[in-house]
């Protein structure tokens, strides 16, 4: 008899916390809300750079540039390259309306041959969320 009661108890108290749970979410969203017509765009100079020709070992540098052309700061939470060898580097502060901004790129091409395309996904309070830019080119090996 103890367990069932225990178990009644328990259950109860599993519902009244998630029930406070979702009513604090829906004060959350509805503060933090901003309608789409208000969020802030990423717009790049160049979504894609193509470096050319390359030798194995030499690191590419680029900076895709962007400006927020919305009406709300943009604010980069993410940055990511499809590989290791592929590093970006974002603002992390706000980019204000009208305002510019780089994400810096360096390839490192060591251990890499043939054509390259490397894709990094920009993570941002933007709609959709998630923006790409392509690093591509052709690595060569040096027949010595």
């Amino acid at each position: 008899m103890k367990k069932v009661f225990l178990a009644l108890i328990a259950l109860s108290t599993l519902a009244a916390c998630k029930q406070a749970s979702s009513s604090n979410n829906a004060k959350a969203d509805s503060t933090t809300t901003v309608s789409a017509a208000n969020l802030p765009v990423m717009k790049f100079e160049r979504e894609t750079h193509d470096f050319g020709k390359v030798k194995s070992g030499d690191v590419v540098k680029y900076d895709f540039k962007f400006t927020n052309t919305g009406k709300s700061p943009l604010i980069i939470t993410n940055a990511t390259a499809t590989c290791g060898c592929t590093k970006p580097d974002y603002p992390k502060s706000p980019v204000a309306p009208g305002e510019n901004g780089v994400i810096h790129v360096e390839f490192n091409s060591t251990g890499k041959m043939g054509l390259q395309d490397k894709q990094i996904t920009i993570t941002a309070n933007t709609n959709p969320a998630e923006s790409r830019v392509h690093l591509i080119g052709d690595v060569t090996v040096d027949s010595k």
